[in-house]
This record gives C-alpha cells, structure tokens and sequence, in this order.
C-alpha cells in the first residue's frame, strides 16, 4: 500500500496539478472516518500519513491511567511509558492505535478520497483559472457530445459549449482544435462551470483586437458590431487619428488581416465600415455594397427610410433580409428599404404626354398613339422616318391605312 500511495501522489502532483499536501489531507479525513469503524471512537483520533514513506498510522491522545476503564479514551502507564518515558499518570500521551487490517481498509479508502479530492480541487483551480477570464479567446480540443453540447478539453478542464452557442454552419467532430470565447464562468449547483461561445458576437470582436494591432493599442476602436453567426458580420470602426485609415487597419496588407478572421469563421462574410457620428453617413456606410437613392430619417422614432433603384433593392435588403437586419442591429435605426418608384413615374408621365400628342396630331385614337410611343415613336418627326409598311405591321393594319397615318404626320410636321 505505501508504494501505491506514494506512486499515486507522485502521479497526480505532477499530472493534475494538486499539491501533495492537499492529497494527504484528503486521504487523511477519508481514513479517519473509516477507522472510526474499526479503531471506535477513540480519544482526538486522526491519521497520520508520511509524505515520504506513505506509512500511515492511526493515532489518539489517550489519557495516562493506572487503571483502564475506557479503553477508547485511556491507556495504561507501562504502554504509555514506552511512548514517552516520562509520562506520568493524568498526562495525555498519543499512542498508535492502527487496527491490523487497516492495510486493505486504507487502500480503498485512499484511492477514492484522492479522486473525490482532485475532482473538487481541479474545480477550484478551474474557478480561480477562468473566474478573470470571461471575455477571453482559448484553445481547446473537442472531447465529446453530450446531446448537442460540445465538451471541450483546455488542457487542465473541460469547458462546455451549449448547443445554442454553437455555429449553425460548422460541424464539429471529436478530436478538433477550436478557438472559442469564454462567455461565463459560473459556479452552479455542480460547480464550477467554464462557458464557451463561437457565435457571440464578442468572439469575432476579440479576433480583430487579437489581429489588429491598432485596436489593441486602441488607435482604432470597434463602435458597433451586429453578426448572424456563420452567415455575415457588419463591423464599424473609427479613429480619432484622422491619419489612420480605420477600414484599411482592419483590413491589412492585401486584406491578410481579414482573411485570418474569415478563415477563423469558416468563411463568414466580414463587412468592415467606417463609423459615423451623424446617422445618415452611418446607415449609407452599413448598407453598402449597395447604392442608395434617398434617405429620410425619422429621428423621433428612429425609424429610417430608404430607396434604391430596383437592381439595388436585393442587394439592399440581403439574403433572407441579412443586410437590412444586421444594419438595423449595427445602427440602432428600424431600417425600411423601399424601391424608388420616382424614375418610372416620370417615364410613365413622358409616355402618357407623347402618346397624347400624337393622338391629337395625326387624327388618331389613344390606343393607337400609345402603341406607336411603345415602339419608339414619341414625335411626328420619329414618325416620318419610318415607311409605311413599318406602321402598318406595328398597328397590324393595312397599307393604306399606314399610308394616311405617315401622309397626317408628314402635315403635322409641315404645319409645324
């Protein structure tokens, strides 16, 4: 038994961690409860184990006597003497009191209490490790799943990632290093509790203060940040340094700053913005890529209004509405976003004016005049460069009845 102590406490101080002094306590208070059984409830009985030689040894502070009438709480003067030499009667002289078999109750006993005790100690290491550390980026390998939680090893503990922290596009498989951001440590009714996230929106602003060196020296300070995790991610930076080109920063050389982030986030989508105080610039920047045609702004409701031409409107409003949700998230702005239906309505106006005229210029019905305007002729003079069978085939008439209309336009020119 005292090899496999030692061996034991050798292993775990070295692998877990644990002072040896902890250990021994451990098994100590697990072996004094189990002697209380065997030895009885002896005199201040407690255990003695030595950190070197792993001998362990059951002792009790008896009281001297010449007469034994408790044998759990007195001991006689001639064994007392062999103890201590000059003890006298009434003096409390501790005597060993380890019972015969105490070699297979301790082997147990010992083992359990360790594993009991480096259970609770790592919990404590855990929480005195991470307590500070809420907000930071780790390493870890995946180890297992229970239900859809991804278990995480960190080295010393294992951290939990909950199914709904998890990235919706990323699988994961056990054996897989990730970096993931710790976003709580609790200590619940089981303990200590390491929380990890890769979809807090905080894990991708902890990737760029880590990449980009001037937001770690706060040169460039994040403003705002919005992400559906795994699809796309708007992020807006500012710096007072009117020499510092923000975006750029961020960017990097040949966007290598960027691409490290995106290839972090499995190829996430990275818009990074210029931030802007005034919220119009602000709502224009977080849109882009796409064009906006008017803005308004309703500042008592925070609500803004915008219009784009019709090839703009999709890309405006983004797949599934990602790009008009993540600028309402980034701006703080309800962002309603509208085709602009102003150049149409002008079209349309020009169209009914021209087709009036003709109508009323070459003798004809509006319907008439409308087809001819739908095909290109808007005037009299667009009109008499076209020969009559053109007329007739866009009207589906006959030739003579072409023939009058381009001999009225000819008039109507002439008159002109």
């Amino acid at each position: 038994m005292n090899s496999e102590l030692i061996a034991a406490l050798d292993y775990f101080e070295r692998e877990k961690g644990i002072k040896r002094e902890i250990l021994i306590e451990a098994v100590s208070n697990a072996l004094l409860q189990a002697s209380k059984k065997s030895v009885g409830p002896a005199r201040d009985l407690r255990i003695d184990i030595n950190p070197k030689s792993g001998e362990i040894r059951a002792l009790a502070s008896l009281i001297v006597t010449e007469k034994v009438t408790d044998p759990f709480s007195e001991v006689l003067l001639a064994r007392a003497q062999k103890v201590k030499p000059d003890a006298a009667v009434g003096d409390t002289v501790e005597i060993e009191v380890t019972p015969k078999d105490f070699g297979r109750i301790s082997a147990q006993t010992a083992k359990q209490a360790m594993l009991q005790r480096i259970r609770s100690a790592e919990k404590e290491m855990m929480y005195d490790e991470f307590k500070d550390r809420a907000g930071e980026i780790v390493n870890g390998t995946v180890r297992r799943f229970e239900r859809s939680d991804v278990i995480m090893d960190l080295g010393k503990f294992d951290a939990i990632m909950p199914s709904k922290e998890r990235v919706v596009t990323e699988d994961y498989n056990v054996g897989d290093r990730l970096r993931a951001y710790v976003m709580a440590v609790e200590n619940g009714v089981r303990g200590p509790e390491i929380i990890l996230s890769r979809s807090h929106p905080n894990f991708v602003r902890r990737l760029f203060e880590l990449e980009v060196s001037e937001i770690n020296d706060r040169t460039v300070e994040i403003r705002g940040l919005a992400r559906e995790a795994g699809y796309r991610t708007k992020i807006a930076v500012h710096s007072a340094n009117e020499k510092v080109d923000p975006v750029g920063a961020c960017v990097g050389m040949r966007g290598s700053r960027v691409k490290n982030i995106v290839r972090e986030l499995n190829n996430e989508k990275v818009d990074i913005i210029r931030w802007h105080a005034d919220p119009r610039e602000f709502i224009l920047e977080a849109l882009k890529p796409a064009r906006v045609k008017s803005l308004t702004l309703d500042a008592a409701n925070k609500v803004a209004t915008v219009k784009v031409d019709e090839d703009q409107l999709s890309l405006a409003i983004g797949k599934r509405g990602q790009n008009a949700r993540l600028t309402e998230k980034l701006t703080g702005w309800k962002t309603s976003i509208e085709k602009d239906e102003s150049a149409a309505i002008v079209l349309q106006n020009k169209v009914s004016q021209a087709a009036a005229t003709l109508a009323a210029g070459l003798d004809v019905n509006l319907a008439t005049a409308q087809t001819l305007v739908q095909n290109g002729f808007f005037t009299v003079a667009s009109l008499l460069e076209a020969e009559p069978q053109d007329i007739a085939d866009i009207l589906s008439v006959d030739l003579e009845q072409a023939a009058a209309i381009h001999a009225r336009a000819g008039q109507e020119q002439v008159a002109r």
